[in-house]
């Protein structure tokens, strides 16, 4: 009798092996990407546009009468997990965060597929889109429809689209002198991708990585509605150095960051001293270091923690002082228990680390 000869087989692939970079550290460097839009500002804007590209805003927006405005955004990137279900989620919740940072609600988005149809099985790709899908559910949106290509690495993302008053639109550049500084959720996150790509993150750093990046911005929507409010804006992939200091710049204004008082999530210092940093954080200091003033003594690990690309990273509120414990409330009544005053805005230019 003639014993059948075993059958290949194929085993399925880490989603980020096929990926030479991860969720937001997948973003074009700061100075590189500045350089490639010099030139875009000169195209013809319309007055309906209210927020534009001139202010590294999050997201458009466009004035459609007294009582709307409508807030377009899009987001992408490549696997920064391998579990494909936790993938779609956390593409998902960033895409709809831009919305959300314009102190906006999402009303839909369009989903954008690129997968290496000959590589990846249907059942992994279909994960990914259920992930997406559930957060949107979550969000109270539906997937409207969308694009898909067969691409050499894996993409996800989405295009959202939102609605606000036209007052309350909660542009970057708004601060004023004097604003308290309030960070929705705690850094880390471009660490934790650092250390789950080399296998050494454990099964606690996994789920927290997971649980924040998946937590959904809601509190934006009630931010807006504040008139001490001023400024709004999320952190992702340039880390809190870089958009604190799109926002300084933007309101013409100096960013003061206190060091001991920006949260972290747990284990992150450790695992950045450890060398657990990402290609993306030395990217970011290259851009916009020399604008960013540190204080003595401030170790590696911790200069890594502020350009630390964070993938569906939290709020950063610019307020009045006298509306910080209001909006301290307003994230812990929806679950960002780690929100924390971070600093304040001055009179100058540029970031300052104390």
């Amino acid at each position: 009798m003639n014993t059948p000869s075993p059958q290949p087989t194929t085993a399925i692939p880490r989603l980020t092996s096929l990926s030479h970079g991860g969720g937001c550290g997948c973003k074009i460097a700061p100075g590189v990407l500045s350089e490639i839009l010099k030139n875009s500002s000169n195209l013809p804007i319309p007055p309906q546009l209210l927020v534009g590209i001139e202010t590294a805003d999050d997201a458009a927006v466009y004035q459609l009468n007294d009582e709307q405005a409508l807030i377009a955004t899009t987001d992408f990137f490549m696997p920064i997990v391998d579990d494909p279900y936790d993938f779609g989620r956390i593409a998902a919740t960033n895409a709809i965060s831009d919305v959300y940072a314009m102190g906006g609600t999402p009303i839909m988005a369009l989903g954008l597929v690129g997968m290496p149809i000959n590589v990846l099985p249907l059942e992994t790709i279909g994960a990914i889109l259920r992930g997406g899908q559930d957060v949107c559910r979550d969000a109270g949106i539906p997937i409207a429809g969308g694009h898909t290509i067969d691409s050499v690495e894996p993409i996800y993302g989405l295009v959202v689209l939102g609605l606000v008053h036209p007052s309350r639109v909660k542009k970057n550049s708004g601060a004023k002198a004097g604003d308290v500084l309030v960070l929705g959720k705690p850094l880390g996150v471009g660490i934790l991708s650092a250390a789950l790509k080399k296998e050494a993150l454990s099964a606690e750093g996994y789920a927290r990585m997971i649980a924040i990046t998946t937590q959904l911005n809601k509190p934006g929507i009630e931010l807006a509605k504040m008139a001490a409010v001023h400024a709004l804006t999320d952190i992702t992939g340039f880390g809190l150095a870089g958009h604190g200091l799109e926002l300084a710049r933007g309101a013409k204004l100096k960013m003061q960051l206190q060091l001991d008082q920006i949260p972290l999530l747990p284990g992150v210092l450790e695992l950045a001293t450890q060398g657990m940093v990402t290609g993306a954080s030395a990217r970011n200091w290259a851009s916009y270091g020399a604008e960013v003033t540190l204080p003595a003594g401030i170790s590696a690990a911790q200069q890594a923690l502020l350009s630390d690309p964070q993938t569906s990273g939290g709020l950063l509120v610019a307020c009045a002082p006298e509306a910080a414990d209001e909006v301290l409330a307003c994230f812990r009544q929806q679950g960002f228990g780690d929100a924390s005053v971070v600093g304040r805005m001055v009179e100058g230019h540029g970031v300052e680390v104390l």
